[in-house]
């Protein structure tokens, strides 16, 4: 089949793989454009965009699909079969959904109407969901409301992190959109109950709030690392990042959230206990609990500030 595949980070980079194994003809590959990254800030390409160079596939990065008539054409002249988009970053305007053939679709990281948006994976797990997924989708105009063509389900343990989750949905999106260009599926609407929106994710989705449950705590630690990251503040206002911790739910204390109760680095929750395995000051990398002790005191009767201090929105 002629296609074009549309993504960008590594989430996409199987799917891009997996379609190419496949023997379809994959005459473009769209991604974000090269960015500034590490220190030196040199322009990076995307995971996407390396893959496609390493393939041998043409490679465009359009800054922008809005009012870019330009590329519209293009994106027509490919004369493409079908469109396959995979966290792709850019919306895509009608006239490029209506392009390919067999029109645009969509490799989204839920078991649609639930999270549909910017951060599905992060949300299921802050929600406690049991389960996720990916939807083949038939893409249209509205935010991920097009009709599905396939869908699988994954579990979400209690050690489900959302670097865990990630890959395994990136690799069961290859699988399925694999599956549905090898073979006709017909379309089901997505049921008009259980429609969630999985918000864009800041800096200060990652602030803990002592006052919140050990077991909510516990999943926005997973949830949220590797990005945005969750932290704490001390009381000067040194920001600490917390890359693992250990819930303890049913550990009763009368101390205030937020304060140090041993010293495990167990941390007093509105509910419950945290014990902090994985930490991280500023200017270090992130380390285990009693080697981060042996350079920086926390000790017990310390407290926790949950004054939210760092801000900023995903890159």
């Amino acid at each position: 089949m002629r296609l074009v595949f549309m993504g960008t980070p590594d989430f996409a980079v199987p799917a891009l793989q997996a379609l190419h194994a496949a023997g379809h003809d994959i005459v473009a590959v769209y991604t974000q454009p090269p960015r500034p990254a590490g220190r030196g800030k040199a322009l990076r390409a995307s995971p996407v965009h390396q893959t496609a160079e390493q393939l041998g596939i043409t490679v465009r990065h359009p800054v922008s699909l809005r009012k870019n008539a330009e590329e519209w054409d293009a994106f027509k002249a490919l004369e493409a079969d079908v469109a396959v988009v995979a966290a792709y970053g850019l919306i895509l305007p009608q006239i490029m959904l209506d392009a390919p053939r067999l029109g645009c679709l969509n490799i989204h990281a839920s078991l649609l109407p639930r999270w549909r948006g910017a951060s599905p994976i992060q949300s299921a797990i802050l929600a406690g969901d049991t389960q996720s997924g990916v939807t083949i989708m038939q893409m249209e105009a509205g935010l991920d409301t097009g009709p599905m063509l396939l869908r699988e389900a994954v579990d979400i343990t209690p050690a489900t992190t959302a670097t865990s989750l990630h890959d395994a949905l990136s690799a069961l999106g290859s699988t399925l959109i694999t599956k549905v260009l090898a073979a006709p599926h017909d379309p089901v609407p997505q049921p008009e109950e259980g429609v969630t929106y999985a918000p864009r994710l800041t800096k200060e989705d990652g602030r803990i709030n002592w006052q919140d449950s050990a077991t909510a705590l516990d999943r926005r630690i997973r949830a949220l690392t590797p990005w945005p990251g969750a932290y704490t503040l001390m009381a000067d206002g040194t920001v600490l990042k917390i890359g693992t911790a250990h819930p303890l739910p049913d550990l009763n204390h009368t101390a205030t959230p937020g304060t140090v109760l041993d010293d495990a680095l167990t941390i007093a929750c509105g509910t419950g206990a945290l014990r902090l395995t994985h930490l991280q000051k500023p200017g270090r990398g992130m380390m285990p609990a009693d080697a981060f002790l042996r350079g920086f005191s926390l000790p017990k009767g310390t407290i926790f500030s949950s004054t939210p201090d760092v801000t900023g929105t995903q890159a």
